[in-house]
């Protein structure tokens, strides 16, 4: 028999699913038919030598609707030139999301990078390039940890070719301007040369600057190219704006020249050459600024890739060769010295050492390892040489797992930027509009011609968009690069976004707020024996025991450096603990059920027994020779800190509770500890989600933080998941965050995190927003209307330019974060 899952297309309602689940029910072969409305897609089991695909297909088909074979989407994430502004973002999405098997695109302007996700039966990469390229865009070579040197040279191009075609334009823009202003302020006598008198040399005062203008517009010719494309592609974006504003300005001045030449000197006061110069050089400005503060947005992404080492010294038959990382296979043993870089993830097999782990963790302080322990890729050996094995290598390492998540939060798009989208790319059409009404209803009332073309541009100019779309994405790349700086890592731009919204936080007991490895806390003795001999024959009689509470006993004994004695003879006694006889003693180690069934008087420690498990711990009785000798208690420690952590989140206005199997006593004595408001006892691993569920009830977004393994109903479950811990694979997959290091101060810390990058969100799109609803109605000429200041395209230009570099200097402000400590 075999499962299999089709896509069902077409279906409008339940009574749909159920005509789908009926059809394909009837059909030879069929054990089981069922159809998910919701999900919309077919599981059906069936018998491959009865029936076929086609078959299925066919009979869901003369049903009315379409069966798709579910196919593993690939995700891709595509680098773009080419965008200039949000409307090339929108307009690229439009046009690769109309292929056949693009299930999403989301093209992120500030990163420019496309994430896509399709079906590869569907649609190939080369086609999905082609359509970005038919858009007016170029598709670069999909990037990798090999490629990051590559990329950032092309940045770095990108960068320098824009201050040199800046340059360019300035250095003749400048004389333009001065030769166009000179003589309107002759009160500040600018000295000129004679011939360039523009009453006495009309005509030559109109070719030179057209001769200076010419190199401006070479400079800026790619607002042209792109601008003008847009428009014929019914897409305008920011460079149609700029490209029909200066046009205008340089066509209307080419007619004027015309005119002087047919000697009509009258139109020497109808040059705008200076303008449409001057506001190509300030775009140019901008967009140079821009790129050198959108290349430091993306500064965590090339520090988290250039932090792998490029070599490895593997032993191969007894000798050690150095080779290239990429030829590391799993199962290598790797030779690293004082000094040197791990260069994949593995387990050390000889030697000892400290490693300093802060590339992954954030945590300054050296770890020590020695055989048996984990080591990461680009973690620094700090002063043992080691050997170990490799467990994982390339894209598998913890290195290459962290990098891939923060590149898809980068560029993830957080809902609070939905709306700046849809801005965005009603924008551009609508300012069109605005600006030939505005322009029109000038001529209208009376006002020259060349009084409404200036209309026209300040509006083309002053509301080009760029602002609105790096709002959002460059807050969410800094904010989701500084928090991997501190080993908290959000999976996405919504998980960073809904984090600042929690209420209550619930927290796994077990390896969460405790260590998740039970320790020797206490020990009491009776006169029968002293301390460290108690200490020792129990660890003695433990060492055969697997049970968790008898291995803390004999690590305990083993920390002390007590030596341990073979036992004569073991005895486990399932529910009640164990029976040993060592050096003729006969020993006896468990509860009060078995002191009880030996009919050993156990009043005299009661009290101390009570209170140890008042306080959440586990005591044992020991007993040698059928006489009591004392107690000692066993307990998961809780982590140093769980209590400031907790005191941290009460300041913040945030309810704790806590979640755990243990029996109440015990969960309210450590919920007392570090002061949690609400306890969750007794709840089984599978009924975990169900109470965050009941807190989500009572209307609270809530956040559960768990390893990541046992608890991966409730992370899925809660608004946000927090796994917390080194570990990968499952954590990553079930969480939204993901903590590097068994710290809960990371907890408050990834909240700290969220509300200071959305405040710095609304502060980008408050500024972006303002400054577009502010500055059109001031460029369509109301403050003229009422007797104020007309706006010159040229001060437009200066100010559209400023309004983008304004909001990429606020996002970079989050660069100077630092977690509450």
């Amino acid at each position: 028999m075999k499962l299999d899952v089709f896509k069902i297309n077409g279906m409008t309602c339940a009574a749909c699913a159920k005509t789908v689940e009926r059809v394909t029910g009837k059909l030879a072969g069929v054990t089981q038919s069922s159809v998910n409305f919701a999900t919309e897609k077919l599981h059906i089991t069936y018998d491959e030598a009865k029936l076929t695909v086609a078959d299925i297909k066919k009979a869901v088909s003369k049903a009315g609707y379409e069966a798709l074979e579910e196919v593993n989407a690939k995700e891709v994430s595509i680098p773009i030139q080419g965008m200039t502004c949000a409307a090339c973002a929108k307009t690229i999405e439009r046009v690769v999301g109309k292929l056949n098997g693009i299930e999403s695109v989301v093209v992120n302007f500030a990163t420019e990078k496309a994430n896509i996700k399709y079906n590869p039966t569907a649609v190939r990469l080369s086609e999905i390039k082609q359509a970005i390229a038919k858009a007016g865009y170029k598709a670069l070579e999909i990037q990798n940890e090999t490629r990051v040197d590559e990329d950032k040279r092309r940045k770095e191009k990108e960068i320098r070719i824009l201050w040199a075609k800046f340059i360019v334009a300035a250095l003749f823009a400048a004389p333009l301007l001065y030769i166009a202003m000179a003589p309107m302020i002759w009160w500040l006598r600018w000295p000129t040369p004679a011939w360039l008198n523009p009453m006495q040399y009309p005509l030559i005062y109109a070719l030179v600057q057209i001769g200076l203008v010419i190199p401006v517009v070479i400079a800026g010719y790619r607002f042209y190219t792109v601008g003008f494309k847009a428009i014929l592609r019914r897409s305008p974006n920011m460079d149609s704006l700029i490209a029909m504003g200066t046009a205008a300005a340089i066509g209307y001045s080419l007619y004027s020249t015309y005119r002087i030449f047919n000697t009509d000197f009258k139109y020497v006061n109808d040059l705008y050459f200076e303008t449409a110069g001057v506001i190509l050089t300030l775009i140019l400005l901008g967009k140079s600024l821009e790129a050198v503060s959108k290349g430091r947005t993306s500064e965590a992404i090339k520090k988290l890739m250039g932090l792998a080492p490029k070599t490895a010294i593997v032993i191969h038959v007894d000798q050690e060769i150095e080779i290239p990382i990429e030829e590391v296979e799993v199962g290598d043993i790797i030779v690293v010295k004082p000094g040197e870089k791990i260069p994949v993830d593995g387990e050390v097999v000889e030697g000892l050492t400290s490693v300093d782990e802060s590339m992954l963790t954030g945590e300054s302080i050296p770890v020590e390892k020695k055989a048996g322990d984990k080591v990461y890729g680009a973690s620094l050996n700090k002063n043992g040489s080691i050997r170990f094995k490799a467990t994982k290598v390339g894209s598998e390492t913890a290195l290459s797992q962290i990098i891939k998540l923060v590149e898809q939060a980068q560029g993830s798009k957080a809902p609070i930027a939905q709306m700046a989208d849809i801005v965005s790319g009603y924008f551009v059409p609508v300012v069109f509009g605005i600006a030939i009404l505005a322009a029109l209803a000038w001529y209208i009332s009376g006002q020259s011609v060349v009084f409404s073309l200036t209309i026209f541009i300040a509006v083309l100019v002053i509301a080009c968009p760029c602002a609105l779309g790096l709002a959002t994405p460059t807050a969410i790349m800094v904010g989701t690069g500084k928090g991997a700086e501190y080993g908290v890592l959000f999976k996405g731009g919504e998980a960073l976004e809904t984090t600042h919204k929690v209420k209550t936080i619930v927290f796994d007991k077990t390896g969460t707020i405790t260590e998740g490895r039970p320790e020797v806390t206490d020990i009491i003795t009776t006169d029968l024996v002293g301390r460290n001999k108690l200490f020792q024959l129990a660890a003695s009689a433990e060492k055969g025991s697997e049970h968790p509470l008898g291995e803390a006993i004999v690590r305990g004994a083993d920390q002390e450096g007590l030596a341990l004695i073979k036992p004569d003879t073991f005895n486990a006694l399932p529910g009640r603990g164990i029976e040993a006889e060592i050096e003729g003693k006969s020993l006896l180690l468990g509860n009060d059920k078995l002191m009880a069934e030996k009919q050993i008087e156990i009043t005299n420690l009661g009290d101390q027994s009570d209170r140890l498990a008042l306080e959440g711990k586990t005591p044992m009785y020991i007993a040698i020779d059928n006489k009591l000798a004392g107690i000692i208690a066993v307990a998961d420690v809780i982590k140093e800190s769980s209590a400031k952590a907790i005191r941290r989140l009460h300041e913040m206005g945030i309810e704790v509770a806590m979640i755990t199997g243990d029996n109440r006593r015990t969960a309210q004595a450590i919920a007392k500890q570090v002061g949690i408001d609400r306890v969750l006892a007794e709840v089984l691993p599978q009924d975990k989600a169900n109470e965050v569920k009941k807190l989500q009830a009572e209307g609270k977004k809530v956040a559960m933080v768990g390893d990541g393994i046992n608890d991966a109903p409730a992370l899925a479950q809660a608004d946000i998941g927090i796994a917390i811990g080194s570990g990968t694979d499952v954590a990553m997959e079930s969480a939204d965050i993901v903590l590097m290091r068994s710290d809960l101060m990371d907890v408050p810390t990834a909240i700290q995190l969220s509300k200071r990058t959305i405040r710095n969100i609304k502060q980008n799109l408050f500024w972006a927003f303002g400054y577009n609803v502010a500055g059109i109605p001031i460029a369509a000429g109301l403050l003229y209307a009422f007797g104020g200041p007309l706006l010159s395209p040229i001060f437009a230009a200066a100010a559209m330019s400023l309004s983008s570099v304004s909001v990429l200097t606020n996002a970079l402000r989050l660069k100077g974060f630092k977690p509450y400590k």
